[in-house]
């Protein structure tokens, strides 16, 4: 019978110390899964918005993640109007999960759209309100006062300026140049179709509709702002920071949102030292930023992994971050004087919490906004 061999106290330490070490090893393991995203089982979720939404959207989809390891966000920024061109026509290099145009009257057309092609529901839910602002004029300061020295912005003063051609002929210094007026492309974008839709209302008074833009002084009225604003940009955000690296004499007066404006107006104070002002329009539109899960190419569980973003970013502490950037929340519980560095409490020139103009909603009709695209490729 061979020896028994006799434990060491050595190996007794020894044996207790690697007991533990696995002890501790497996409590890793098992914290690792518990916080670490297993590989197969994340979710992927491509969003795909408007530019105007781009920053705030890049700070909730750190907080998200964060809070949810196991989504992944991928952040894409289009025109509005490209939004739905480019999905339908399938023109991505990707399969978007969530889209979010600058209202849910662009959601409303992409679903009509796509009904005439295929018969099932495109989206997973109903669309969800996000984040609204309106549309506003800006003006640098000196140009401001010399074209609405009353204050207010009026779309006949801008029409006068861009007919006159030069400043010294509309109450400006000649020194000034000429008169250069910006806004989007409405073919791509939102406030670009807002822009025309408002201007066509004040130029022929009261409701318009389809019909409305086969009027011949509104095709010359088409005509002279395509003219006024050669190459314009596809997006508001891009179009705003354009007007501010231009500054006076490059870009006088632009259309854009609300919530950029007060956004960026620090940025063009740094800029130029005369930072612009901001002028409601009467009436202005109200849009609402909105989001829809679509159908093509997104599986359930991604679905529902869209959805908890959708879901975050609709709570008190998320909106407080879209008022931060400037836009109105969709939560009523949100106070815009009360949030930390609201730019409500900025003392911007022009800036209202509550404007005294008339607020309308975006335009309903599909064949409005077909026909404002039309008219815009047909002006020259």
């Amino acid at each position: 019978m061979p020896p028994r061999l006799q434990t060491t106290p050595k190996a007794k330490l020894q044996s207790k110390s690697s007991k533990v070490i696995n002890s501790v090893a497996i409590i890793i393991a098992t914290l690792g899964l518990t916080y670490i995203p297993i590989p197969g089982l994340q979710k992927t979720v491509i969003i795909v918005s408007g530019t105007e939404l781009q920053e705030p959207l890049q700070e909730l989809e750190k907080r998200f993640e964060q809070a949810n390891p196991d989504i992944k966000l991928e952040l894409k920024f289009q025109g509005s109007q490209e939004i739905v061109n480019n999905y339908i026509d399938q023109k991505n290099t990707f399969s978007p999960t969530i889209l979010i145009p600058a209202n849910g009257e662009i959601l409303t057309e992409l679903s009509d759209r796509l009904h005439t092609t295929n018969q099932t529901e495109p989206f997973y839910d109903s669309p969800q309100p996000l984040a609204k602002t309106l549309l506003v004029g800006i003006a640098w300061p000196e140009r401001g006062k010399a074209l609405f020295p009353n204050g207010r912005f009026q779309w006949s003063k801008l029409e006068q300026a861009m007919q006159a051609g030069n400043w010294g002929k509309v109450g400006g210094s000649s020194n000034w140049g000429s008169f250069d007026f910006v806004t989007t492309d409405p073919t791509r974008s939102n406030s670009g179709q807002l822009t025309l839709h408002l201007w066509t209302q004040s130029k022929l008074g009261g409701t318009i509709n389809a019909d409305s833009f086969n009027n011949s002084s509104i095709q010359t009225l088409f005509s002279l702002i395509k003219k006024s604003v050669y190459q314009p940009p596809r997006s508001t955000d891009i179009l705003l920071q354009e007007f501010i690296v231009r500054g006076p004499n490059d870009a006088d007066v632009a259309t854009v949102y609300e919530s950029i404006a007060l956004y960026r107006w620090q940025q063009s104070a740094a800029s130029k030292g005369k930072p612009y002002h901001i002028y409601y329009l009467d009436p202005s539109i109200e849009t609402t930023a909105t989001a829809a899960i679509v159908r093509r190419d997104v599986d359930e569980g991604t679905a529902k992994a869209a959805k908890q973003f959708l879901d975050f970013i609709t709570q008190p502490e998320q909106q407080a971050i879209f008022v931060q950037y400037g836009f109105r929340p969709v939560n009523n519980n949100v106070d815009l004087k009360t949030v930390p560095n609201s730019p409500w409490s900025q003392n911007i020139p022009g800036a209202e919490i509550q404007p005294s103009v008339k607020i309308l909603p975006p335009p309903d009709d599909i064949k409005t906004i077909t026909e404002i695209q039309r008219q815009w490729e047909r002006a020259n």
